[in-house]
């Protein structure tokens, strides 16, 4: 089949959504699928919608594109639109609205969490069409291999990794631990690595940092360590504590977003409140979460199967899909385009706003 996936590829360590793209990409051209990035070719038998921003520097294409070309060149094509983002992730206003109005060139959603499919139902999401699939990492990068067992005569090194600067990424809970080293006799018994990008202005005090490390550095990092925390906050999903748990370390995560799905049952629900106590619980319960973290299976290959099983599934129902495809009129494309000629517009002004305010400082 012939998948066309409305995202690029970005160079370098680049957070989770990158990430997903060049596994999906990859594992589907290892069954010999043929992927595209645009909507140039009339045989396009799928369309996984990823980004319809219009400000992604991810994007190549968005919903409006996606029905000039069911309109114009393909109507047998089935449109898959992937959810990873929303509001309350990053306290803004307008995502889900905008992701909301795109789905209506979709005839299948996915989300990645239970969690963020009852945030779009709840907004009034009226596809009937959807489903859940949790992500994964590579375990052919993150992996157990070469991971030594924590030495419990030695510190317990816990870690976390983010792309993103953004607070809510759990920066409230990674001060409050590095504050918690101030204390001599927790200073002994632990240490704290931080890998990624601070927020501006922001330092720790007794933290280690790193910067983005790629994901095969990272990988071979990581197995340095001896559990992993995340306070990310309303994450849908994340790579980052995936990443820790096969490369071997314990969790330690809070009870937010689509985060649990992925951690309970392989370490310790905390909140900022118990922190200092939920650590030293996993630390007491290390032999048991290490032992149960080697059947951790959020990988990347589970996840694409999901995705090569849903769209072959799509495939071979596609008219009835079709048959309940929501029809579009004269009038609303017209409004349509006239929607992306308004965003064109937008981003066009945007950009020499920002260049004038850069040739200025």
């Amino acid at each position: 089949m012939k998948v066309s996936i409305g995202s690029k590829v970005m160079d370098g360590p680049y957070g989770g959504g990158n990430t997903f793209l060049i596994n999906l990409i990859q594992y589907l051209e290892d069954l010999n699928h043929i992927v595209v990035h645009d909507l140039e070719d009339k045989d396009i038998d799928i369309i996984l919608l990823t980004n319809p921003l219009p400000d992604s520097e991810h994007s190549t294409f968005n919903h409006l594109d996606i029905l000039k070309y069911l309109r114009y060149k393909n109507e047998k094509t089935v449109v898959v639109q992937r959810f990873n983002e929303c509001d309350e992730r990053k306290d803004t206003k307008g995502i889900n609205r905008k992701l909301l109005k795109a789905n209506i060139s979709a005839d299948y959603s996915v989300f990645v969490s239970e969690w963020l499919q009852n945030i779009f139902e709840t907004f009034g999401m009226t596809n009937m069409n959807k489903k859940t699939i949790l992500g994964g990492s590579d375990i052919k990068i993150f992996n157990h291999d070469n991971k030594n067992i924590w030495n419990k005569n030695k510190k317990f090194k816990i870690v976390t990794h983010h792309w993103s600067s953004n607070w809510m990424k759990g920066f409230d809970v990674y001060q409050k631990l590095d504050l918690l080293l101030n204390n001599k006799e927790i200073a002994d018994k632990i240490s704290f690595t931080y890998i990624g990008n601070l927020p501006k202005g922001f330092s720790f005090v007794n933290a280690n940092t790193m910067p983005p490390l790629d994901s095969i550095e990272l990988s071979k990092k990581l197995r340095d360590f001896d559990g992993y925390i995340t306070g990310s906050i309303n994450e849908p999903s994340g790579n980052h504590h995936v990443e820790g748990a096969l490369s071997g370390l314990p969790l330690l995560y809070i009870n937010s977003g689509g985060i649990p799905e992925y951690c309970d049952g392989y370490g310790v629900e905390f909140s900022i409140d118990n922190l200092e106590e939920k650590i030293f619980e996993l630390i007491n319960n290390y032999q048991l979460y290490y032992e149960k973290l080697k059947y951790y299976n959020f990988t990347s290959d589970k996840t694409s199967q999901e995705y090569v099983d849903l769209f072959e599934h799509l495939i071979s129902n596609k008219e009835d899909y079709i048959e309940s495809r929501k029809n579009i009129s004269n009038l609303n494309l017209l409004l349509l385009s006239v929607e992306q000629s308004y965003y064109k517009v937008s981003i066009f002004f945007l950009r020499i706003s920002n260049a004038i305010v850069k040739r200025i400082r």
